[in-house]
């Protein structure tokens, strides 16, 4: 069998490997992962690559290298899920950085972290002012969590005594140009309906909307292929609504 074949099958072998192990690891966001996790992902995808490229050695002795540390990593993920108290000292904890409005110098210290460090984590979060904050807590994955102090709270609906109807999620009607058929069942549409409400917005056909959507408020959103909007070069040369 040639190198080129050999390497192409192990590829195959690594690659759908890989694909398991991440589907047994779940849906964790980049954002979510800790740092053992980020190191843990990188161990797991260079032993992947020495298993498609290194031809100087057998490829089962690396799968189940990656077999091993998918395991671990798998049961690790498994224990923290069971024990609390397991998942504090091998995942951590969060940390209160702010509280009260004063920075906790004894904390930032044990995690060696700088002021400096702490205020670029604010302004991640439009905080550029300390005094607008009352609590920051410093999460396992290095995020920074915010509690603004009542008087810099953005006001809500409820706050004014506004009532707010719920819009609900969207639901897809047509997509590319094509009709989702399923969906109008489900929302008891047909396609009478759809291409009345369609020529409201002036088209003749489901073919020329590239999207479609109908929240539960009654409200469609039509997206056409041809928008005829006029290109803009400057965005000082931009004279929409206000």
């Amino acid at each position: 069998m040639s190198e080129g074949l050999v390497v192409i099958v192990r590829g195959i072998i690594g690659f759908f490997t890989l694909l398991i192990f991440a589907r047994l690891f779940g849906k964790e966001q980049i954002s979510q992962l800790t740092f053992f996790d980020y190191v843990l992902g990188i161990t797991i995808g260079s032993i992947a690559s020495e298993l498609t490229v290194d031809l100087s050695s057998r490829a089962w002795p690396h799968w189940v290298g990656l077999a091993t540390w998918a395991g671990l990593g798998f049961l690790l993920q498994l224990i923290t899920l069971k024990w609390r108290y397991a998942a504090k000292y091998i995942e951590g904890e969060p940390t209160i950085v702010i509280m009260n409005g004063k920075i906790m110098e004894s904390a930032l210290k044990k995690m060696q972290l700088r002021v400096s460090d702490i205020l670029e984590l604010l302004r991640n979060k439009d905080v550029f002012d300390l005094q607008q904050v009352d609590f920051a807590i410093l999460e396992p994955n290095g995020q920074l969590s915010v509690l603004k102090k009542p008087e810099h709270q953005y006001l809500t609906p409820k706050d004014m005594n506004i009532a707010v109807e719920a819009t609900g999620i969207s639901t897809e009607l047509v997509y590319d140009g094509i009709i989702i058929e399923e969906n109008l069942r489900q929302l008891n549409k047909d396609r009478k309906w759809l291409a009345d409400e369609l020529k409201k917005h002036g088209l003749k056909d489901p073919s020329e909307a590239f999207l479609v959507t109908l929240n539960p408020a009654g409200s469609l959103y039509v997206d056409k292929y041809e928008d005829h909007i006029k290109k803009i070069t400057d965005i000082g040369d931009y004279k929409g609504p206000y």
